[in-house]
């Protein structure tokens, strides 16, 4: 059953929240940055706005941790973007409603206009149905036409729950180890066209995986295993 009533959302967001962050208190939290953007997001000095990309499945730890007024996520319209929008609401957080799978047009509409214009931009490139781990475009689209950076994200959870969706959702275990890496931010040049939007979005792609790859290890050994 799909909840769509308006007070029904805001309530499971209310609700879900407190599940979340009692269950994200649990975890044995790392951060790392592999480029010079800073965090938690509080710490990061007036400037650049920073555009940061990751997977859809992982969204539940950064969300809570690094979670901040300061930061807007991008989100569909359709009823489960609705749900998510009012869980990320519920923790402070602004909203951008709009598609990575769709050009990115009306979230960089409201960016430029609006008030997300003067935030930094949570954008996870593979949603809102995917496929799995497959950056869309649009991204890098967004990052062409506002000129914002952007920072690939990598997250890995120790064996974690996984839901029966398109994306796998990530639910990690009470107590587990959770790691989340920040990568050097990219310089998107402005104004690209289809071939330069394909060739950005397959040196993100890469990216992503790598900065994943390094995570999920992480999280499931205990070490780090990267240059310093």
């Amino acid at each position: 059953m799909k909840i769509r009533h308006p007070l029904l959302i805001k309530a499971a967001g209310k609700l879900g929240t407190l599940t979340v962050k009692g269950l994200v208190g649990t975890l044995r939290f790392d951060f790392r940055n592999f480029g010079p953007v800073m965090a938690p997001v509080a710490d990061i000095p007036a400037g650049p706005r920073y555009l940061y990309a990751l997977w859809h499945e992982y969204l539940m730890l950064p969300a809570v941790t690094l979670g901040h007024p300061d930061l807007a996520v991008l989100i569909s319209k359709h009823a489960d973007g609705q749900l998510l929008g009012s869980l990320i609401t519920s923790m402070g957080m602004g909203m951008v409603l709009g598609s990575t799978n769709r050009g990115g047009i009306e979230a960089v509409k409201q960016i430029v206009a609006g008030t997300a214009g003067r935030r930094h931009l949570v954008v996870t490139p593979d949603g809102p149905r995917g496929p799995r781990r497959e950056v869309q475009p649009g991204v890098v689209y967004i990052a062409s036409r506002t000129g914002m950076q952007l920072v690939p994200v990598g997250i890995g959870l120790q064996h974690p729950f996984r839901m029966k969706s398109w994306d796998r959702f990530a639910v990690p275990r009470p107590g587990s180890r959770a790691v989340l890496i920040n990568g050097t931010p990219m310089d998107i040049p402005n104004g690209l066209k289809s071939a330069g939007l394909e060739e950005y979005r397959a040196i993100v792609q890469a990216e992503m995986d790598r900065l994943n790859t390094i995570a999920e290890a992480w999280a499931k050994t205990g070490r780090l295993d990267h240059p310093s």
